[in-house]
């Protein structure tokens, strides 16, 4: 591969800077003009008793299914209907509970023309993402939500490129303006996408990936200073539990205060379990999510954590290795 030059390199990286800028510069004009229009799709999306059909031809279409996937993914049921194979059937996939979001940069995409006049006949409520707002795709609409760029990042004007940006912003702007208007949150979220890292954090529970039964290190306070050792190692934790006759949490040793008592000259072998305890240890609730127990891990800077129940009874115990196994760390 030959080496580009330096005078080459310093005109890539211009022009990268002007793509960038140019697109910058048209998202930040369009959001000045964010009105009326803006409200009465987010209105409509609301009040669609169906879902919301994306449509979209060439780049626009590309960008169409990512909106589409937002939208699903947030709470808004949607999916993509290509122009072209509506024509051939798939309107049918449209009813009137259903609200079509159409994008065309010009608003005079052939494919999306044609099918227009059926939707409207239909009843249909009909946004358009359009940079021209006299075009037939805008004249067609009931809301119209205005894309126009001054112009493409494309040196030659032509490339469909800050136009696809600004469709793609205002599409996210959409979704989340929807979101957050329906009360959506983090577990709702998660609930579709469950198989990705962010459903693990959301939807996994401390109950779910805690050691519980008789792998949870625990010794009444009257445990000799042997059996408490023994039980640590044991159940391979590092830690111990020491609770009273109810299982109500007493204290906690760890590993750590082995070392601080033996660096201290400390004749650990009359003790018992209480003596050597560290009294009202941190704890966490079996309901809590893991990758709560994951941040108060971090912000305590301990490796383990009791698990407690409604009661506030000792029910589990789980250390970073457990998390990292469930792939919530």
């Amino acid at each position: 591969m030959n080496d580009v030059s330096t005078e080459h390199t310093h005109k890539m990286l211009d022009l990268a800077a002007q793509v960038l800028t140019t697109e910058a510069q048209a998202l930040l004009a369009m959001r000045s003009r964010l009105g009326p229009d803006f409200i009465a799709a987010v209105n409509a999306i609301l009040a669609v008793k169906g879902r919301v059909v994306v449509m979209g031809m060439g780049k626009s279409g590309h960008i169409g299914r990512k909106i589409a996937a937002t939208l699903a993914s947030t709470g808004t049921p949607a999916f993509f209907v290509h122009p072209a194979e509506a024509s051939h059937g798939d309107l049918g996939m449209v009813t009137k509970e259903d609200v079509v979001l159409a994008l065309s940069n010009s608003g005079e995409s052939q494919e999306l023309s044609a099918i227009l006049p059926i939707i409207k006949r239909q009843g249909i409520v009909l946004i358009a993402m359009t940079g021209k707002a006299q075009s037939t795709l805008a004249q067609h609409a009931l809301i119209v939500l205005d894309s126009a760029v001054e112009k493409e990042a494309c040196p030659m004007n032509l490339a469909p490129t800050a136009s696809t940006t600004a469709q793609l912003a205002l599409g996210d702007a959409l979704a989340v303006a929807v979101l957050d208007a329906r009360g959506f949150k983090s577990s709702d979220f998660a609930l579709s996408h469950p198989g990705g890292s962010l459903g693990r954090r959301l939807l996994t529970h401390v109950a779910d990936v805690m050691r519980s039964g008789t792998d949870v290190p625990q010794v009444l306070p009257h445990t000799s200073f042997p059996d408490l050792m023994r039980e640590m190692s044991q159940k391979g934790l590092g830690v111990s539990a020491v609770v009273d006759e109810d299982r109500k949490i007493l204290g906690i040793f760890t590993d750590g205060d082995l070392r601080r008592l033996i660096e201290k000259g400390v004749d650990v072998l009359p003790l018992t379990a209480q003596e050597v305890m560290k009294p009202q240890p941190s704890t966490i609730h079996q309901d809590a999510l893991a990758a709560e127990a994951a941040q108060l891990m971090e912000q305590l800077r301990i490796t383990s954590l009791l698990v407690v129940d409604q009661d506030n009874r000792l029910c589990g115990a789980l250390n970073s290795n457990d998390l990292m196994r469930a792939k919530v760390i």
